[in-house]
């Protein structure tokens, strides 16, 4: 009875080991590679798979995108100068039973071919184009690593240059150039910078030195303008004072022509008018004096004025159509008078 017992016990370890066995489970980002008396029969999708004990056996492959650090190592440019150049690859795998059959360590063999191929790229580049191309670098990098690696099942996706260390005495001197050349460029910025200050002053001088003569300019033609206004009305005024006299010394003659013409004067007034005009003229400060040799001609001259006047009362004629008898004056120097 408990040789039974243990021979039954034995017998469900067994069964339960068999039946672990045979249960496997491929996760969403694997693939599986069934393998029946070592020789490739299936790749299955993820999911919950049974194969034969001892008779069948399950490979997973990781389907996702892998990375690979690149070692540093030293690589010749075209222009003789050694650097050191490191790198990364990234990789996703494509056909899991070629990744498996067809290489026996993947890692190692894209090792090595990154680094031969960058020893390629890198050799046929000078320092400067090295350093200022790495986009360059790291697609043809990619394309040879590609096109090697496709027959394995694997695609490169990219790859990236880190780090393109040159030797210590190269990049002292490149930082010395890029010293002489970041200090050109601040006299070029200076000297740009004073030239432009220089352009807005002169161009400040000469902006103000148009506007203080258009000032200037307009200052004389409103002080031109003003003085013409005033001259015009200056004139103005004159011309009105002139006529305005005018008319009043006309009026004035009027009026005493006609208080003449209506006073009715006599011949006897009239000479008593015209001797008092000639002491007026006596009592003024020449020191000669003008009188009529005939002084008779002119009492009769007077009296023709008066009888003149007599008869524009009576016949209505104009005096002034009248001539006047020519008189013949002589001049007499008379003493002054005092």
């Amino acid at each position: 009875m408990p040789i039974a017992v243990v021979v039954l016990a034995v017998v469900a370890v067994v069964a339960f080991i068999f039946a672990a066995s045979s249960v496997k489970i491929v996760r969403p980002y694997q693939k599986g590679i069934v393998e029946q008396l070592g020789r490739y029969k299936a790749t299955v999708d993820p999911g919950l798979k049974v194969i034969i004990p001892v008779i069948q056996s399950l490979a997973r492959v990781d389907m996702r995108e892998q990375v690979i650090d690149v070692p540093p190592q030293e690589v010749i440019t075209k222009d003789n100068v050694t650097v050191t150049v490191d790198a990364v690859i990234y990789y996703e795998p494509t056909d899991a039973q070629r990744l498996i059959y067809n290489v026996a360590n993947f890692m190692l063999a894209v090792t090595k071919l990154a680094q031969t191929n960058l020893r390629n790229v890198i050799g046929d580049m000078s320092l400067d184009n090295a350093l200022t191309s790495r986009d360059n670098v790291n697609v043809s990098l990619r394309e040879v690593l590609d096109d090697a690696t496709d027959k394995w099942g694997v695609k490169v996706v990219r790859v990236e240059i880190q780090r393109i260390d040159p030797p210590a005495d190269v990049m002292n001197a490149m930082h010395e150039q890029m010293k002489a050349e970041r200090t050109r460029r601040a006299v070029v910025l200076e000297a740009d910078g004073t030239r432009e200050a220089a352009i807005t002053r002169a161009e400040g001088a000469k902006q103000a030195v148009i506007l203080a003569a258009e000032g200037v300019r307009e200052q004389a033609v409103l002080e031109a303008n003003g003085e013409s206004d005033a001259i015009r009305a200056v004139a103005d005024a004159e011309r009105y004072r002139q006529l305005t006299v005018a008319e009043g010394e006309a009026e004035a003659v009027r009026s005493v022509y006609q208080a003449i013409h209506d006073g009715d004067p006599t011949p006897d007034l009239l000479a008593v008018k015209y001797l008092e005009a000639l002491g007026t003229i006596a009592d003024g400060r020449a020191t000669k004096i003008f009188m009529p040799a005939d002084l008779g001609a002119s009492l009769g001259s007077i009296g023709a004025i008066a009888e003149l006047f007599t008869g524009q009362n009576g016949s209505g004629e104009n005096p002034r159509s009248i001539s006047e008898p020519t008189q013949t004056d002589e001049s007499v120097d008379t003493k002054p008078v005092d």
